[in-house]
């Protein structure tokens, strides 16, 4: 699915968008057991409680594919006979109302997932009539298919504290006791997948709040496949494939010019506007890796690196390994951060031995908010105007030289007798 795809699934999550008449699920106790069931109607709930329902499980088609989602693919093999996406398949055509499937689907839930505390497990499915669009994204009021699909969300309960309160009908303080609260949803998926504006059994898409965490087991419980590597993890293994593979190359500069690079594409790939999210290879690394000075006998044993690490066919969101947003330099005692396009302003070098790491500081600099200025730099000095030299050119002003001019003096102020 492509970003604008995901949009157009989220704004079914309005209470006067979408076909979601009620919402499934139970109440699952710390020890993995169910609580409480229920089937709740949309209908008979507040307005307020509608929206933060809702919000909820919009959560869990949130984020960008590769990082927080994570595109799941199932096999022919597993369409025509496999238990895994029968499941998910009879409930949909079922809209919640086997009862036994549903329990199936919380059992396995239940007994792959693991966190500390109680939680939500909230389930809601809709119905969307498809309207066909031109080119110019003008609603023809056409119908294309009618898009049939469910929603899970898998919510923490987190204890809020106790607390100090004012009622303004006593006019007088009061305790606010600890309550049960719903928190956003730790995991959660789709199915199936809206791809083309279309329906597709064959895919399923899994989200998981942390780009720490994959949940491997829920995700072999509920779709029968390997989850991917978490967007943290492939971040750390990029660093580890590029320090190995580049021991000789691996200066400064090159660094630089591989986060720049990266950093081109992922704002070049933005600007196309193309809908297919942007993913690299192996050939795309290794390419990148070569343009920016890696030796070639350096990339003999890059391939058997990249599969050790990665998997031989895997692809990898680029805003997984490299932060477009922030280019970091730090040791153990400092850290320099940079907004990446002024990169260039910053070098590595040594100086009689030692080793320096210097930034050019063309505008103000501040050190703990307060504006310093730099030894041997001539502060800026302001002069009265008075009537006498109001015609002068008085004050000290940018002079731009062309081929022919004279060096200009400006009038700095007198020193005392």
């Amino acid at each position: 699915m492509t970003d604008k795809e995901f949009a157009e699934i989220k704004r079914r999550f309005k209470p006067d968008k979408g076909n979601i008449t009620n919402v499934r699920g139970c109440y699952v106790s710390s020890t993995k057991e169910i609580l409480s069931k229920f089937k709740i109607p949309v209908t008979v709930l507040p307005d307020e409680q509608k929206e933060w329902l809702f919000k909820l499980l919009k959560k869990s088609i949130s984020g960008s594919m590769g990082r927080n989602l994570m595109n799941i693919e199932f096999s022919t093999e597993q369409v025509s006979d496999g238990e895994e996406h029968k499941l998910l398949s009879e409930i949909r055509e079922t809209e919640f109302e086997n009862e036994e499937l549903l329990d199936t689907l919380y059992q396995k839930i239940i007994e792959s997932f693991a966190i500390d505390g109680n939680y939500l497990i909230l389930l809601a499915y809709d119905r969307y009539d498809v309207p066909s669009y031109s080119k110019n994204d003008e609603n023809l009021d056409d119908s294309v298919e009618m898009f049939r699909y469910f929603v899970c969300s898998v919510c923490p309960i987190k204890m809020t504290k106790t607390a100090l309160g004012f009622s303004t009908a006593d006019n007088t303080f009061r305790n606010i006791g600890a309550d049960a609260a719903v928190a956003a949803p730790e995991i959660g998926f789709m199915f199936p997948c809206f791809d083309d504006r279309s329906t597709n059994i064959y895919n399923a898409v899994f989200y998981t709040r942390s780009t720490k965490e994959s949940y491997p087991e829920v995700v072999e419980s509920l779709f029968g496949t390997s989850a991917q590597m978490p967007a943290a993890e492939q971040k750390e293994t990029f660093r580890t494939l590029v320090s190995d593979a580049t021991s000789e190359s691996r200066n400064f500069e090159f660094v630089q010019s591989v986060h720049d690079m990266i950093t081109d594409m992922i704002t070049e790939h933005k600007e196309s506007k193309d809908p297919e999210p942007l993913m690299l290879d192996k050939n795309d690394v290794k390419r990148v890796l070569k343009t920016c000075g890696a030796k070639e006998e350096e990339m003999e044993g890059f391939d058997e690196k990249f599969n050790s690490g990665f998997g031989e066919s895997t692809e990898i969101p680029p805003q997984n390994i490299v932060d477009p947003k922030q280019f970091e330099l730090k040791n153990s005692y400092m850290s320099i951060k940079v907004d990446p396009q002024y990169s260039f302003m910053v070098n590595a070098k040594v100086i009689d031995g030692v080793k320096y790491v210097m930034v050019r500081a063309d505008e103000g600099v501040e050190v703990n908010g307060i504006s310093i200025h730099f030894d041997g730099e001539e502060p800026t000095v302001k002069l009265p105007i008075s009537s006498e030299i109001e015609d002068t050119a008085a004050t000290t002003s940018t002079y731009e030289a062309s081929e022919n001019s004279e060096p200009v003096e400006t009038l700095s102020q007198p020193e005392e007798a």
